[in-house]
């Protein structure tokens, strides 16, 4: 009974979403719900799991670790550990909990760096980096350091890509691909600082952080 009224409140949540976007007749508005409606799908997808006490309070503790990441490297404009500990989350505690860590680190960072339409793309960008390293994580080769770098160093440019919809979406209210690729472009110099700074972060954080985890889930079997 309980899925069926989820189901139904997805479907009302999507048709709302396209009369909104209808009614806006703006692309910047259509993108913005429509990376809230990712976001709230996923969610949702999560929100069935049953997740024991222990493992809320290791995410927590994680999540709380990212944000706090971002604040210290507030002086910085592309300097940040987040996704190097979103993806570290995912790799060692699946692929649920890489996306809640993400996507609440934005959340919640954003509290102090300022909300905005723009909230929505960095909680699907994060988020969806920390689930993709939660699905690479079943295969060994992954777990291999160099392996992970270049997975960070891709994030990175991952990140880029998204970020720079919205860049361009709200300078000019529409997107094409000419005005796409000047933003890409331009931004390159702050992407790369921020593919390196991840592999860096990994570098110095894969190691202790991935210890830890690793021997908590598996002393108190949690996330299994």
């Amino acid at each position: 009974m309980r899925e069926h009224i989820q189901r139904w409140l997805l479907a009302a949540g999507v048709l709302g979403l396209l009369l909104c976007a209808i009614w806006f007749r703006s692309v910047l508005a259509s993108s913005m719900l429509m990376a809230l409606l990712a976001c709230g799908i996923m969610l949702l997808r999560i929100e069935h799991r049953s997740w024991q006490a222990g493992e809320l309070v290791v995410l927590a503790v994680l999540v709380a670790m990212t944000v706090a990441g971002r604040l210290a490297f507030a002086w910085t404009q592309s300097v940040k550990p987040v996704a190097a500990l979103v993806i570290l989350t995912g790799l060692y505690l699946g692929r649920e909990s890489g996306f809640l860590c993400g996507a609440l680190a934005a959340l919640l960072s954003n509290f102090y760096f300022g909300q905005g339409m723009w909230t929505p793309f960095q909680m699907l960008s994060w988020g969806l980096i920390g689930y993709g390293a939660g699905l690479l994580a079943r295969y060994a080769w992954f777990h291999r350091l160099p392996v992970l770098l270049i997975y960070g160093a891709l994030s990175g440019i991952f990140f880029s890509l998204v970020m720079d919809i919205w860049t361009v979406l709200s300078a000019q209210g529409e997107i094409t691909l000419a005005r796409y690729g000047a933003a890409l472009l331009t931004a390159m110099p702050v992407t790369a600082v921020y593919a390196v700074s991840n592999v860096l972060f990994l570098l110095v954080l894969a190691k202790p952080v991935g210890r830890r985890l690793s021997r908590v889930s598996t002393r108190y079997g949690l996330f299994a």
